[in-house]
């Protein structure tokens, strides 16, 4: 297929797990079924995702990140010099602690034959005339940030005596990794940041002056880290963003609009498209967008992924037009604001649900801007 994302009605990556996957992970874990085993039941697992997302009529395919545990750390676990370990703990989020490994330096960051890349192999079968496969994986800014949150930062500082060391090599790294996905033949790749909907928030300021650092320079460093690992990419690829403020069992970390940080990755980072979360009132207004640089198309993520409720068309499609006094209509998509299962718990609502969402997706876009 010609065509590469985003398209009028999109997602953004992942599913919620078939609970035979689920099951077979926990046996795995417990050392009752082999890899070979349980990657059998992933591969069925991804067959099914794909032909579900075909007959749903969208252009775009995913795994559904289906192989991975989090949306974010099991991707920084494929560089030499990270290190994780379960221990109970992880990031408070609105209500309900997320579950995260522990996730860290054990020397400097350099890239390998990625895990993920391998996986995309598998994606790719599946594209055809009316498809294209997107892989997704963390912004650069996501895996800089996780290395100077609180509890890593003293830690990293054993391996970095600066934040623009760190930021050069976690950029070369992610060249690295980039030009591996182009030759195993993706050209859709998505680049999931919360950094810049954490930012935003109240804590944000106080979170980062605990180590030393203003909030401004760190504004300047997650686009300097996202842009320099740009550099150098195909022409012919298209990398994306999507931007959100936490999604974990349909719970946030963070609110906040996007007036404060519009200046730097709305104007400035060298993505194609942005994909931005919009589904309520934590997000802001859409005033923002018109910081949006002209080179860029903005999906907007108008349909929750957090609960099962329906929006009402007409609603979100006034939302569109809003949105649209600050940026064409012409450069704005349609999704949901998130995938439906950032991480293995996955959001509260069911699989029926999670297709009905879309089906809704499906429906506003073409009612907005013709069938595609």
């Amino acid at each position: 297929m010609k065509k590469n994302t985003p398209f009028r009605y999109d997602f953004v990556g992942s599913f919620l797990r078939p609970q035979e996957l689920k099951d077979a992970k926990v046996k795995f874990e417990e050392g009752l079924i082999s890899r070979e085993e349980l990657d059998t039941i992933a591969d069925k697992a991804v067959t099914d995702i794909v032909k579900k997302q075909k007959e749903a009529g969208f252009h775009v395919i995913t795994d559904g990140e289906f192989r991975r545990t989090f949306w974010h750390l099991d991707f920084m676990w494929g560089f030499e010099g990270v290190a994780h370990e379960k221990t109970g703990g992880g990031v408070q989020f609105n209500n309900e602690l997320a579950v995260l490994d522990d996730t860290y330096l054990v020397g400097k960051v350099r890239a390998k034959a990625h895990p993920f890349v391998e996986y995309f192999k598998f994606l790719k079968q599946f594209e055809d005339e009316n498809t294209v496969a997107k892989y997704t994986i963390p912004a650069p800014a996501q895996f800089y940030q996780q290395m100077i949150v609180p509890q890593n930062y003293e830690t990293t500082k054993k391996y970095y005596d600066t934040n623009e060391e760190l930021i050069r090599d976690i950029a070369i790294a992610y060249q690295d990794v980039i030009k591996q996905f182009y030759e195993a033949g993706c050209r859709n790749l998505q680049l999931d940041d919360c950094t810049w909907g954490a930012i935003v928030g109240d804590a944000a300021k106080q979170r980062y002056q605990l180590l030393g650092m203003d909030l401004e320079d760190i504004k300047k460093q997650l686009l300097e880290v996202n842009n320099l690992a740009l550099e150098g990419k195909p022409d012919d690829m298209v990398i994306n963003s999507h931007i959100c403020r936490g999604n974990y069992h349909s719970t946030f970390f963070a609110s906040g609009a996007y007036d404060s940080v519009a200046d730097y990755v709305f104007a400035k980072e060298n993505v194609d498209a942005l994909y931005l979360e919009y589904d309520d009132e934590r997000s802001g207004g859409f005033a923002p967008l018109a910081k949006v640089s002209n080179d860029k198309k903005v999906v907007l993520g108008l349909i929750t992924t957090k609960t099962p409720e329906l929006e009402d068309k007409e609603t979100v499609i006034a939302r569109i037009h809003e949105a649209a006094k600050y940026i064409p209509l012409d450069r704005l998509y349609l999704s949901p604001q998130c995938g439906f299962a950032s991480c293995e718990i996955g959001n509260k609502l069911t699989e029926e649900e999670q297709w009905a969402k879309l089906k809704l997706v499906k429906e506003i876009a073409e009612e907005v801007w013709g069938e595609q």
